[in-house]
């Protein structure tokens, strides 16, 4: 072979080598340089080059900068990081023109309304409380979403809880228990404690002798000591009578109301006289106040005389007539042996 040929030969593979990319080493395009991330969710407390950069090789795990906080989002400006990575000898990195970059902690977030719930059943029916859905309950500290470690997966487990009926005091601690480690993550939550009920309460002022309306009234929650064992339910309220003065805002109790007066003292009312096979009605006026069923003393104004009698409706008394004397058996027998003796 002339050396003509070899150079010919030479110059016409390299020209084929150039012009076919499928003749090319097929490396050549699997090597990539690093690049940043536009984002990066981070599950530890460190920032680690590789969380920010694609392709950063042997420096991937060398922690560079502290994490976020659990739950929350920081910016880092790219120019920052670029200087932090030349530092660490990560040079060439393409930052596809970025200016920053989010980097966000990851976290279990424990919704403050989720906390409540599991200490309200820790401390449900311990020193004198009821249902955990009926305590009200107020922390020493604002109660807030909490963000725990993503490997804490476990369930609120109380392991120590303490109530104290006089004070309504409350001490709770809660174990959570971790994927990546045997111990447990602690929460301890203080405050106090007292039980609801669901109560009528005065939308207004109510004077004695009042009868209460449905506008006058609503249903709240009230602590259980306020609203006492003889709390009134809103059916019960309506159409009674307030005993006393009560200020709005107040629960009402049974002790507050009366059935409402049918019949007020001197007011004109309706007699009415009714035995078998006799109804008769007549004018009177009461000589006092009575609800349903009461025992009132009332005037005849026919003939002026005075007459007990029971209420049985608005402006209606009706005259208790006299019951028909029944000699009993016995006494009629004696009667009849000393009617015999005397024949």
């Amino acid at each position: 072979m002339t050396p003509t040929f070899m150079k010919t030969g030479f110059a016409l593979a390299a020209f084929l080598l150039a012009a076919s990319p499928a003749l090319a080493d097929p490396m050549q395009d699997t090597i990539h340089g690093p690049s940043l991330r536009d984002s990066a969710v981070i599950m530890s407390d460190v920032v680690r080059i590789g969380d920010l950069v694609d392709n950063a090789g042997a420096a991937s795990q060398i922690a560079i900068y502290r994490a976020p906080d659990l739950g929350t989002t920081g910016m880092l400006r790219t120019a920052q990081l670029i200087e932090t990575l030349r530092a660490n000898q990560v040079i060439g990195v393409d930052t596809h023109n970025l200016k920053e970059i989010a980097i966000t902690r990851a976290s279990r977030p424990l919704p403050a309304k989720d906390v409540e719930q599991q200490v309200a059943k820790a401390l449900a029916h311990r020193g004198g409380l009821g249902d955990a859905e009926n305590l009200s309950l107020t922390f020493d500290r604002e109660l807030r979403d909490i963000q725990l470690d993503p490997a804490i997966t476990g369930d609120m487990i109380p392991v120590a809880t303490y109530y104290d009926a006089r004070s309504h005091r409350f001490d709770v601690l809660f174990d959570i228990a971790s994927d990546a480690s045997s111990t447990p993550a602690k929460l301890r939550f203080t405050g106090t404690a007292i039980e609801t009920v669901q109560a009528a309460v005065l939308m207004r002022p109510m004077e004695r002798s009042d009868v209460i309306k449905a506008s006058d009234i609503s249903i709240e929650r009230r602590p259980k000591a306020e609203a006492g064992p003889d709390g009134m339910s809103l059916d019960r309220a309506i159409g009674m009578q307030m005993r006393h003065t009560m200020r709005a805002g107040q629960a009402l109790r049974t002790s507050d109301l009366a059935k409402a007066d049918l019949v007020t003292r001197d007011q004109g009312i309706t007699l009415i006289y009714e035995a078998p096979g006799i109804y008769l009605t007549g004018r009177g006026k009461a000589l006092e106040a009575g609800t349903k069923g009461d025992t009132v003393n009332v005037m005849n104004l026919q003939s002026k005389r005075t007459v007990q009698g029971i209420v049985v409706g608005p402006g209606q008394v009706a005259i208790i007539a006299a019951k028909p004397r029944v000699m009993r058996p016995t006494t009629l027998a004696v009667n009849a042996t000393e009617a015999g003796k005397t024949e």
